[in-house]
């Protein structure tokens, strides 16, 4: 076990999606309009949109995303043109509105496996 404070590692931007399983396709191109706009931030070092393997699954979606600081995380998220983004998202009749589950978080303990 290795103990890591997370001080060099930025953070990581967890959001959980619960999502009706028909809607997940519809939910992902609006995701990947968002994160087009995200990717153009300054402190963006990547991000994944992950999808259950199974319908029974109660979380279809994880979109995991890293950054290099908290503030460079909210400064994209309070962005102009990501809020018109998911303003225009959100306004959309035809877009799933599935509950969310955000948050911020560093990495505290690691694994890795034995050599």
């Amino acid at each position: 076990m290795d103990q890591n404070t997370g001080q060099d590692d930025g953070v990581t931007f967890i959001n959980i999606f619960e999502i009706a399983r028909e809607d997940v396709e519809t939910f992902k191109v609006g995701w990947q309009q968002l994160a087009a706009i995200m990717a153009a931030a300054p402190g963006f070092r990547g991000a994944q949109l992950h999808e259950a393997v199974n319908d029974e699954a109660r979380f279809q979606l994880v979109n995991i995303a890293r950054w290099d600081s908290e503030q460079a995380w909210r400064d994209a998220a309070t962005n102009p043109a990501m809020r018109e983004a998911a303003t225009r998202f959100g306004t959309d009749p035809n877009a799933p509105r599935p509950a969310q589950f955000p948050g911020l978080y560093r990495p505290t303990v690691s694994f890795s496996p034995a050599s």
